[in-house]
């Protein structure tokens, strides 16, 4: 079986991620030690007891979720000598994930993913004033019906495809009046349902270019190695093992499309036939039965999950 490591993106954070896992493993704990001195917080304690509304804060989501994520790569290569270089083909992550799979794969440092998530999390948040942008999934849509109802909706303002989930889940980002036309005009053309998310900023979108800046330096003081791994890249749907190559999309993410429908058929066409999702919830598991059913899904967020997974190892 051919398999490749997959990372949830925001969205997939709740009050209590990770609590259990702490518990039960020291090698758990130990991440979360490390991310809280990195970050000079005590990010595991909001992690473990909330509130929820600190936790949902960018940049406060984006590390937390990266170590949660880690804890549980940590915990398969320790407890079940489960090492992610012989084990996998690829790497993945959805939007911030895409962090959490380059630490996992070597490439970045536990600490300086850590101190690039906060940061990439501020500059997201600081780079449109609250309420000047927006978020809304086009349900049902097929993702050249979305850019086109997003261009027309444009006009003078900003409305691409942000996110290409899954078959019928197409994420649209840019101004609020333009994505408000956005779902009148989906529902003009006969797709009825649009969803508002409930997102402080326009992510993955040109109003994101200010982010993007600011990422581009920070990234450019951090060392990053060939991952043991190729990484399947957000915006390219593609593998890539150049550090500078890495590098550059890292950049090029933070205003640019999840191309996540096509990575998951990317990995299948390459030979991957299980994704293991590392951390918090089960989206990126769902979204994939919804891309592919002959893919096998497996979501690993708690002790019960990792040690279910590796019985069946034998």
């Amino acid at each position: 079986m051919s398999r490749a490591f997959i990372f949830p993106g925001q969205g997939s954070q709740s009050v209590g991620m990770g609590r259990a896992l702490a518990a039960a493993f020291t090698e758990a704990r130990d991440v979360f030690e490390e991310v809280d001195a990195a970050l000079s917080q005590h990010l595991a304690k909001l992690m473990f007891e909330g509130p929820e509304e600190d936790l949902k804060l960018t940049e406060n989501a984006q590390p937390a979720l990266m170590a949660v994520s880690l804890a549980v790569i940590r915990v398969l290569d320790k407890q079940g000598n489960f090492r992610l270089p012989q084990a996998a083909q690829f790497v993945a992550g959805h939007s911030l994930g895409e962090y959490s799979a380059l630490c996992a794969a070597e490439s970045i440092t536990l600490t300086d993913a850590a101190k690039l998530l906060k940061k990439r999390g501020q500059a997201m948040q600081q780079a449109v004033p609250v309420g000047v942008g927006t978020m809304a999934a086009l349900i049902g849509v097929d993702v050249q019906a979305a850019q086109e109802i997003a261009a027309a909706a444009a006009q003078s303002e900003v409305c691409v495809g942000a996110n290409d989930n899954a078959p019928g889940q197409v994420v649209i980002s840019g101004h609020v009046a333009a994505v408000d036309r956005a779902i009148i005009i989906a529902a003009e053309r006969g797709f009825k349902r649009s969803v508002k998310l409930p997102v402080s900023a326009p992510f993955h979108c040109p109003l994101m270019q200010p982010a993007a800046e600011v990422m581009r330096r920070a990234l450019a003081e951090v060392s990053i190695k060939s991952p043991c791994v190729p990484l399947v890249a957000n915006v390219t749907a593609e593998a890539v093992s150049d550090a500078e190559a890495i590098r550059d999309l890292l950049v090029r993410q933070v205003t640019g499309s999840v191309r996540w429908r096509e990575s998951v058929l990317y990995m299948k066409l390459q030979g991957v036939t299980q994704l293991l999702e590392c951390g918090a919830g089960a989206v990126l598991a769902g979204m994939t039965r919804r891309i592919d059913r002959e893919i096998a899904a497996t979501s690993l967020s708690c002790p019960e999950d990792i040690e279910n997974f590796l019985k069946t190892l034998g």
